[in-house]
Parts: C-alpha cells; structure tokens; sequence
C-alpha cells in the first residue's frame, strides 16, 4: 500500500504462504497470483518486476524474542536476497523491527553491496506521525546502481554473480549491540563504525522532540576488486511538525469516548490524536468478551475498517495475527518518502511491484 502510495506503479505478483496473509491479498487482488512460499520459488521463472518490496519476518531481531538473528529457522533474508540478484528490480523496499539494525542488518547491506545495490535506511515510529503507540520500524529502500543492468531493462536475467555460486562480501560493520539494550527504541549501536576513516553519531536515541533521528544512512556498494561492503554515513533529520508527538493523558483528566462509553485513562490525549489524524473514531478495544478487538487494532493499525476484519473466513486469531504483523501505511509512507527524497529516486507510476 505505501510502497504504491510513494512510487506508483500496479502489483504484479506476491509471495506469502501464511493462510491468513494470504486470504486478505486475494480478497483485496484477486486477480494477482501469489507464488507462495519464497524458499521454494525458482526466480528465474518469475515475472521481472520494477519494485520488490517486503516485510521479512522480525523474530529472529525483534526484542521480544530470543534474537537468534540469522541462526533463526525464520531468517527468509538470504532468499529475498537471491530474488534481488536474479530479478534484478530498480528498487528493493523492505521493512523490520528496529533492532534489526544490532542484529544481522550488515550481512543485509553487504548482500546488497554484493548485488550491486546502493542502500539508505531509517527508523521511524508510529507515534511520530501521531498514531497512539511507539512501534519503531526500521525501512529499508536499495536502488541498482547500474540501472543498466535492471531486469526489465535487459529482458530475461541471468541472476548476480554472487547467486551463481560466488560469496557474497564480508559484513559491513555497523557496530556494537550496547550491553543490555534490549527495549523497544534502544537496539541502535550508539555509533556505527565505518571501514574508512569516517564516523559519525548515527544509530543514537532518538530525540524526545517531533523529529526522528536517521538511525543509519548511507550507501552500500561493493569497491571496485574488494569484497567488503561499504556505507558513507550522513546522518540527518526529518522533522514532522505536522503532527507533534504529545504524552498520553497530558490534560490530567480521563476522557470518556461519546457513544462508546470507553474510559481511555490516561490513553485519552493519544487516542484523541490518532483520531485526528486518520479522521476516524476509535472502535469499542475490546469486545463483548472483554478480549481484545481486532477492529480497535485495525484502527490502530490506521487501515480502513474492514481492510482486514471485513474478509470473508477469516478467524479472529488471523485477524490479530495479521494485523500484528502488518506496519502502518502512513508510517511507512512518510519513511519512504523521507528515504526517496534523500536518494532522489524516481517516483515512476508505470512501475510493475511485487511484494
């Protein structure tokens, strides 16, 4: 959604073979194919497209889990990046937890670097563009370096060097997990170090202001007869003036919801933004059963109601399952613009996207 929203352009194929995920892109794409699980997908046979875009799975980075990073039976990185070789897309657009960027992100950069990807990133959370709640996410926006040898531009690809075989270069250093990090908003490394003599305070807390702070920028290219992957760092800042980022229950006094009956608490003041910003109420949060109610997390979620609780066969469990793993569209629409500005990348609305 956010990826068309910034570059245009009409899905050409997608790829998820979890039932719930899949259930909702045939509802919203019927006529788009789903090639399924990405493991099994031979990309030679696959249609070349502009844009690949995805959110690979976060548990093996996310703080929440055991961060096994890519010992991780879930870590699907190593095949997104065999696709990127093979189809050779303009763009590769993908999206994690933040701390990822602690937690197997440079073996990320150096597959790129490796496939002759120019790469810049940021993080940026929900509440900076004045949702309710933090949900820091790391986005991801790689650009062929040589639009020369793009899929679509050359016809039928024959895959990168490094997807026939040949290693993919050494990880680029971008530092140290700080000692006992591990919350939401403190997985950056305090600076990333550079292979040059460069540094530069990327990766730090981000300020208690409307800005957010670039957790690392910067392109990754493989150097002319070395293998190792390189990142030129230029931090940088973005504000978000439009929507200033105020605590919950700044005005001291609960706020009951008109027609609802919800005492938000100390949750007024955030629920009250959000609702501003996507000119819709918040739902009932939970139902008749007192258990959490997917619409009120779809409206958390900033998606229209019944983007996903609206299709057909689809359990409550899916419904939360789904919506847990989704990232919220102008969260990453703002990211991608910020990220599309910085790399003056074309926003071409005759693109093919696969995601």
């Amino acid at each position: 959604m956010a990826v068309q929203e910034v570059f245009g352009g009409s899905l050409a194929w997608v790829a998820d073979n979890d039932p719930g995920a899949a259930r909702i892109l045939a509802h919203h794409h019927p006529r788009v194919p789903n090639l399924g699980d990405i493991t099994a997908v031979d990309w030679e046979d696959v249609e070349p497209v502009d844009i690949l875009c995805g959110g690979y799975p976060c548990q093996p980075f996310s703080s929440a889990g055991k961060r096994k990073g890519t010992a991780d039976a879930r870590h699907i990185w190593p095949h997104i990046a065999c696709a990127l070789g093979v189809l050779r897309p303009r763009y590769g657009i993908f999206e994690n937890v933040a701390g990822h960027l602690s937690l197997g992100f440079d073996t990320v950069l150096s597959d790129l670097a490796a496939r002759g990807f120019d790469a810049e990133w940021c993080t940026l959370r929900a509440s900076d563009i004045g949702a309710s709640h933090q949900r820091k996410r790391l986005f991801l926006l790689a650009r062929l370096a040589d639009p020369g040898s793009a899929g679509l531009a050359r016809g039928r690809p024959s895959g990168a060097a490094s997807d026939r075989g040949i290693p993919a270069a050494d990880p680029v250093d971008i530092g140290e997990h700080r000692a006992g990090a591990r919350g939401a908003g403190r997985d950056e490394p305090a600076a990333r170090r550079l292979p040059a003599a460069h540094t530069a305070g990327v990766g730090e807390r981000e300020p208690a202001d409307p800005a957010f702070a670039v957790a690392g920028s910067g392109q990754a290219r493989q150097e002319p007869g070395c293998g190792s992957g390189r990142a030129a760092a230029d931090p940088g800042r973005l504000d978000l003036a439009e929507q200033p980022v105020t605590e919950p229950g700044s005005s001291g006094a609960p706020v009951t919801a008109p027609g609802l009956g919800v005492d938000w608490g100390p949750y007024a003041a955030a629920v009250e933004r959000w609702e501003a910003v996507i000119g819709r109420p918040a739902p009932r949060p939970t139902d008749d059963l007192g258990r959490l109610s997917p619409p009120f997390v779809e409206w958390l979620m900033g998606l229209e109601g019944g983007h996903v609780t609206g299709v057909p066969g689809l359990s409550r469990s899916a419904q939360l399952k789904a919506l847990g793993n989704g990232v919220l569209p102008l969260q990453a629409i703002t990211g991608l613009r910020h990220l599309a500005d910085r790399m003056g990348a074309e926003l071409d609305h005759g693109v093919g996207v696969a995601a």
